[in-house]
């Protein structure tokens, strides 16, 4: 099927942020007694969403009034750590612009937040924000499950199967087979043998890699 969007997961994906999602992590655990594997941790959990996180680090059914009050507490450890550092996975802005002048849709489909959404789109500055954004905080479960790519291609009014999902974690490459959706591997975090599935197309270090391999121009877009 001719491709109508690109579904972008954000945190690795679209900015090069999971070392403070680790670092706010390590800091978080201290303050409340717990001592962790810090790597074993973000491979469980990334690509859930807070309230799944917050019950698997807990090991219990936390209310979520007690979740949500500690999401807040990580979250915001993590934006004061990274705001001084922040930055977008090397040629992201560049490549969304070109997507968009192709006829393409942009979607965000992400475990992350509303502040953590609010945060990452202000620092980056976009000239066209994305036609939808589906967050984590929205009531639906984190990936792998695929109910964030659906919903994301749901509110631009597009099928599952005209979409890539750009993605940098196993379980959101997972998601984007279960949705239907072809993927692209962004190996920020992960290696390409991490990422590797049937419905992959290419597995990259960023998006000057696509762009020098003319990735946009190669793709049957769909026309009006």
């Amino acid at each position: 099927m001719p491709v109508q969007a690109l579904i972008f997961d954000m945190d690795g994906t679209m900015i090069d942020s999971m070392p403070y999602h680790a670092q706010s992590w390590i800091t978080f655990t201290q303050r409340h007694g717990l001592r962790i594997d810090v790597d074993e941790l973000m491979r469980r959990t990334t690509g859930h969403t807070g309230l799944e996180c917050m019950r698997d680090l807990f090991g219990r059914d936390l209310d979520e009034g007690e979740a949500r009050a500690l999401i807040r507490e990580k979250e915001d450890l993590y934006r004061e750590l990274y705001a001084p550092f922040f930055a977008e996975v090397a040629g992201f802005t560049r490549f969304s612009q070109q997507a968009l002048g192709q006829g393409l849709l942009l979607g965000v489909g992400t475990a992350g937040d509303q502040h953590n959404i609010a945060f990452a789109l202000s620092h980056l500055k976009l000239q066209t924000p994305p036609h939808a954004v589906v967050g984590g905080d929205e009531g639906l479960p984190g990936k792998p499950d695929p109910a964030i790519f659906l919903e994301t291609a749901r509110r631009m009014n597009t099928p599952a199967q005209a979409c890539i999902v750009f993605e940098d974690a196993p379980y959101g490459i997972e998601a984007a087979r279960r949705a239907g959706m072809r993927a692209v591997a962004v190996c920020t975090s992960h290696t390409a043998d991490q990422l590797a599935g049937p419905h992959v197309l290419a597995s990259v270090g960023n998006y000057l890699d696509l762009m020098n391999s003319n990735f946009l121009e190669n793709l049957h877009v769909a026309t009006s």
